[in-house]
């Protein structure tokens, strides 16, 4: 469990005043599920608030004390049925494999694909459009309407 300093403290409490609680433990209490779950939010924004329903004041401190162990994380607040905890946000290590294939595809073949594909798409778009147009239509006759000489 980490220990904060008051200034610290007071600095994640401001923080945390705008957030809604991302967890909710109810009867079951800590269980497996709602700890991967916390684990998860801790991981994704380091600061998070926890809903404790139906317990008194004493287990809800007990509760705070379990889960900041379990998790590694700080204790910031208590208040009410609001748990605030926080834990730096840990450095994930990415595999070497992932990594290798990203280094090893071509830099350029996402957009020589988009590429290829956007041209397709143009070329069957003008055949589409060369088909529709009847023979009947002169490109002349375009230009003249029969509204267009009825004042003159």
């Amino acid at each position: 469990m980490t220990e904060l300093t008051p200034a610290q403290r007071s600095d994640l409490r401001a923080r945390a005043h705008h957030l809604n609680p991302v967890v909710t433990i109810a009867g079951n209490g800590l269980t497996p599920n709602v700890l991967a779950e916390i684990e998860r939010a801790l991981d994704a924004h380091e600061l998070i608030k926890v809903k404790v329903q139906g317990s008194d004041r004493d287990q809800r401190d007990a509760l705070m004390q379990t889960l900041c162990e379990t998790v590694a994380a700080a204790p910031v607040q208590h208040i009410g049925s609001i748990l605030i905890v926080w834990r730096e946000r840990r450095e994930t290590e990415k595999p070497a494999a992932a990594a290798e294939k990203k280094t090893a595809r071509p830099a350029t073949a996402k957009s020589a694909a988009a590429f290829a594909a956007a041209a397709r798409r143009a070329a069957l778009a003008k055949a589409s459009s060369e088909s529709r147009r009847s023979p009947a239509r002169a490109p002349a006759a375009r230009g003249r309407s029969s509204s267009g000489n009825r004042g003159r």
